[in-house]
């Protein structure tokens, strides 16, 4: 079983979302070459992931009940910064789900994360680094619907990028963001 099963039978929310966007076939338009999010994890990463859930899981058990609301209820994120060196300066094409930093109805944003599954970092746990992109953008863009998923199109850097919502290990420079059609 791989790492992205098990996290979602774990009880972790969505993962399964992850394959409903995962191109079926590569294509390439526009010169962006597209990727799934397995395509930004080194090899080896799904072993050490598991790994690290395994520990996970170890340290929460140990830990007992913890009390709604506590200090010690938070969403961790867990999993590392390992890049697929290759990647760096490439021009990519990718599907995923907005979770921008700021949201309003008439919020123009200039950045945002996108993550492989709905609710990432906002009513689930994020994802590893390594799969959380920060996205950049030169003109500032409106997110309407958060439940829709998106194809981005830019530069891809390996370049880590914290915030309060979840670290990253890429960058990518938007050019092009649309919806994702199923």
């Amino acid at each position: 079983m791989t790492f992205l099963k098990t996290f979602q039978t774990a009880g972790f929310v969505a993962m399964a979302s992850l394959a409903m966007i995962a191109p079926a076939q590569a294509e390439e338009t526009h010169a962006y070459e597209e990727l799934a999010w397995e395509d930004l994890m080194p090899e080896g990463e799904e072993e050490r992931l598991l790994e690290m859930y395994a520990q996970q899981q170890q340290s929460l058990y140990a830990m007992g009940n913890v009390a709604e609301g506590s200090a010690a209820d938070k969403a961790v994120q867990f999993g590392t910064f390992n890049v697929v060196d290759d990647l760096n300066d490439t021009k990519i094409k990718l599907p995923g789900y907005t979770v921008p930093f700021e949201y309003g109805p008439n919020a123009e944003i200039n950045e945002f994360l996108l993550v492989p599954y709905f609710g990432a970092c906002l009513h689930a746990p994020p994802p590893p680094p390594n799969q959380t992109v920060y996205v950049i953008s030169e003109k500032p863009i409106k997110i309407g619907d958060l439940a829709q998923a998106v194809w981005v199109e830019g530069t891809l850097k390996t370049q880590t990028q914290n915030s309060e919502l979840a670290d990253t290990a890429y960058t990518l420079i938007l050019d092009n963001i649309e919806e994702y059609q199923y």
